[in-house]
């Protein structure tokens, strides 16, 4: 028998073409908010806008100076925003960084939030934040951040350069791995990630080869939501460490990185975790997970190494000591020489090799 515990938290979930300006203001009337603060980043700032005229007399202002890896100044400033309007709830809109300020929002002031995605991060679906300061990123759970609704419109992703949607939708296939080897999966949870990645690695391809076909991007969607889903139920190892590390100290842009780390963190993984290498290699067709995700990234077009993305040979040190500095849960012991092996063969960009 296979023990477990597994919780569910309440989120509504609408996924329809069209939602973002159909659902949103459905779901705030469902919440009973009636004075809401939109937040977006300053690229997504006239979806934020067209979300806000939705709401109506119900949206209290436009709030888009979200910024990548949610630094703290920004947080702040947000806070006082919501505060000084009145604000009874938020409605992020966009990407990881908008939502990443709404989840700042509400675990600040206890507002209730809705998530319109407009990537495929899957942040929406977890109760982690995260928060950028004096040159760290350092993240917490707590039910508070995650939204009470999430509004999945496809033809908000119909304008996301192709670049982005590879890695946006491979960083959501990270967080189902790594939640398929986490020490508190559970059998649904496994499903899920499983089914999260066949999704999303079926819809990149389509995606690349026709960024505008409408059911590829709701297939990308539903993969990020379970994606998300897995992740928010189940606790972080290395890979997201690592990523956390590289863009909290080192600026480097979030997708991207992970898109880069994650075939090494599971090749460093795969001999610890068995059950989840077989799930990921049914959801991939292949018995060569790590492989098989590093040859459809070069496939697609992502960055393939540390180095593309600025990241500097001298610096491999000090992030292999940032990310052995606390324990977390891994399957593999988490050691700093094992650690800076990883992040030397990511900054190479070579093909991983596994033995599993």
């Amino acid at each position: 028998m296979r023990e477990f515990v597994h919780e569910t938290r309440p989120v509504r979930v609408v996924l329809r073409a069209g939602a973002a300006g159909a659902a949103t203001p459905q779901e705030a009337q469902h919440l009973g908010l009636r004075r809401l603060l939109v937040v977006s980043g300053p690229r997504g700032a006239e979806t934020a806008r067209a979300v806000a005229d939705a709401l109506g007399d119900a949206c209290v202002g436009v709030h888009a100076e979200a910024r990548m890896h949610v630094p703290a100044e920004v947080a702040e400033r947000a806070v006082d925003v919501a505060r000084s309007l009145g604000a009874d709830g938020c409605v992020a809109v966009g990407g990881g960084s908008a939502i990443g300020l709404g989840k700042m929002i509400a675990l600040r002031t206890g507002l209730t939030l809705i998530a319109v995605p407009s990537t495929y991060s899957g942040s929406e679906m977890t109760p982690v934040w995260g928060l950028t300061e004096n040159g760290a990123k350092r993240t917490g759970r707590d039910p508070s951040v995650l939204p009470r609704s999430v509004v999945y419109d496809p033809e908000l992703t119909l304008s996301l350069p192709v670049g982005l949607t590879v890695t946006s939708g491979i960083n959501a296939v990270a967080h189902a791995a790594e939640a398929l080897y986490a020490p508190d999966v559970s059998p649904l949870i496994a499903l899920t990630a499983e089914e999260g990645v066949r999704a999303m690695t079926g819809a990149l391809p389509e995606l690349v080869a026709d960024p505008e076909d409408p059911d590829a991007r709701g297939r990308a969607l539903y993969g990020a939501w379970l994606c998300g889903a897995a992740l928010g139920a189940t606790t972080m190892g290395l890979h997201h460490k690592l990523c956390h590390v590289l863009g909290g100290t080192f600026g480097l842009p979030h997708a991207d990185t992970h898109t880069v780390v994650l075939p090494y963190a599971l090749a460093h993984n795969a001999p610890a975790a068995p059950e989840a290498m077989a799930a990921l290699g049914r959801a991939l067709d292949t018995e060569d997970v790590p492989g098989a995700l590093w040859d459809l990234a070069r496939r697609l077009g992502a960055p393939r190494s540390l180095a593309e993305l600025g990241l500097k040979e001298a610096d491999l040190a000090v992030a292999a000591g940032e990310a052995t500095s606390r324990t977390y849960p891994n399957p593999r012991p988490v050691t700093t020489e094992g650690v800076l092996d990883v992040l030397r063969t990511a900054h190479r960009g070579d093909r991983p090799h596994t033995k599993y």
